[in-house]
């Protein structure tokens, strides 16, 4: 059925364009060697919401809502990559002292996905937050050194 509408949809625009003007259901059930009352009925069903339970095929142990991809579910290989590099990433700040593991997760928001100011981590830690700009630096200095950062230099790839 999808079939169809998407085939009456592109011979309308078809005859759109040769005519100038909205076709007629009987040139567009010439055009489509069916019925004028099939053509109806195609037009009828493509205006009304449809169920994504509808079976599709000729089995019909398929439905509607099989064939539509999610999108905002990310691509399992995308998914399982994002697990591999948390992993990673985890046990590269294991290697730091827990004040600028933990700086650096409020810092860039590797927990909830918020990222905190040097004043609201400074609040947090109650040091100012010059003092946690130092920490983060030094942090970020031992994270830069090849022996931690050769395990995530793959994910720049």
């Amino acid at each position: 059925m999808v079939e169809t509408i998407n085939k009456l949809i592109r011979i309308s625009r078809q005859l759109l364009q040769e005519l100038g003007r909205d076709p007629r259901p009987e040139e567009i059930a010439k055009e489509m060697g069916i019925s004028v009352a099939r053509v109806h009925e195609i037009m009828k069903i493509a205006q009304e919401p449809v169920s994504l339970e509808t079976p599709i095929g000729e089995e019909e142990d398929s439905h509607l809502g099989d064939f539509i991809e999610d999108e905002a579910a990310p691509a399992p290989a995308e998914a399982a990559s994002f697990m591999l590099l948390r992993e990673q990433l985890e046990e590269v700040l294991e290697t730091l002292t827990d004040r600028e593991k933990n700086v650096l997760r409020l810092r860039f928001g590797l927990e909830d996905g918020r990222s905190r100011t040097l004043e609201e981590v400074g609040q947090s830690f109650g040091v100012t937050r010059e003092r946690i700009r130092q920490i983060e630096a030094k942090a970020l200095r031992k994270l830069r050194h090849p022996s931690r950062s050769k395990v995530l230099r793959d994910f720049l790839e």
